[in-house]
């Protein structure tokens, strides 16, 4: 298998909450981006098929690539979902399960600021359309910085709420913010969950981590030129990437200002 890259998006708006906006693309230019990728001659695939090859499974197409979404903001129903029907592509929604809210209800609660999110019924509907949903969560934490009890919560818990809801097993997951461990990856394998998606800003790869999955963050700000180069399997480092010691060090730091109940806020990696 050659490179692979893997988009991450979070919101596809043309009026986006001021939190999200610099994570946000306008449906204009998410249109582009989508023909970019085909001009480029790169084949869609769902995530799970990546998942498969990596575990030793069916090779995929020499030119693939993946679309993943994380959070579940209102408009991969409302915008996304139509834009990637229109073009047969396949996708997945990681979904914050504190975010989604029964229809015309409110949410259980999350960590995210407020904005337009997906509602339950919204969400059976996109995985009846065959959008492969996966576990972002129940609060969106950062879960190296959690104790075991409430590490299992988030992960075990918000798998739970997906398949109570969904009928079906739920076994891909994307790390909040990006951050994890090799205490988080064992406890989200231990849950059952075949694969989880990291950021680290680059392409996968035929020897990438199942459980650090890495992914492109598609931003507000991200240069024409520089997608183009990733459609092409160029302009960012190749997975598996080693962890640096810098990695670790803020790791230490956010965990040491969270046992003092002074969390500090990750990096942009929503």
């Amino acid at each position: 298998m050659t490179v692979v890259p893997v988009f991450l998006y979070h919101s596809v708006s043309d009026d986006p909450p001021p939190w999200i906006a610099p994570f946000t693309v306008t449906p204009r230019t998410f249109a582009e981006q989508l023909d970019r990728i085909t001009d480029a001659g790169r084949t869609v695939v769902p995530l799970h098929r990546l998942v498969a090859a990596l575990r030793g499974g069916p090779a995929l197409p020499a030119d693939a690539a993946v679309l993943t979404f994380d959070d579940g903001f209102a408009d991969f129903y409302w915008t996304v979902a139509q834009l990637l029907t229109e073009r047969g592509l396949p996708a997945t929604l990681f979904v914050t399960t504190g975010a989604i809210h029964p229809p015309g209800g409110v949410a259980a609660g999350s960590l995210l600021p407020p904005a337009p999110m997906l509602s339950w019924r919204q969400l059976t509907t996109l995985d009846a359309c065959g959008v492969e949903i996966g576990a972002h969560t129940r609060t969106h934490p950062q879960l190296d910085t959690l104790p075991g009890r409430l590490l299992a919560s988030e992960i075990v818990g918000c798998r739970q709420e997906l398949e109570d809801v969904l009928g079906h097993p739920v076994t891909s997951f994307a790390y909040p913010h990006g951050y994890s461990s090799a205490v988080v990856r064992r406890q989200v394998s231990e849950a059952g969950f075949s694969s989880a998606s990291a950021v680290l800003n680059a392409l996968s790869s035929g020897n990438d981590d199942p459980l650090r999955i890495a992914r492109l963050m598609v931003r507000a700000d991200t240069p024409a030129e520089r997608f183009r180069s990733w459609t092409h399997g160029e302009g960012a480092p190749v997975a598996p990437l080693r962890e640096q010691l810098r990695t670790k060090g803020w790791r230490l730091y956010r965990r040491a200002r969270a046992a003092v109940g002074s969390p500090v806020g990750g990096p942009p990696e929503i």
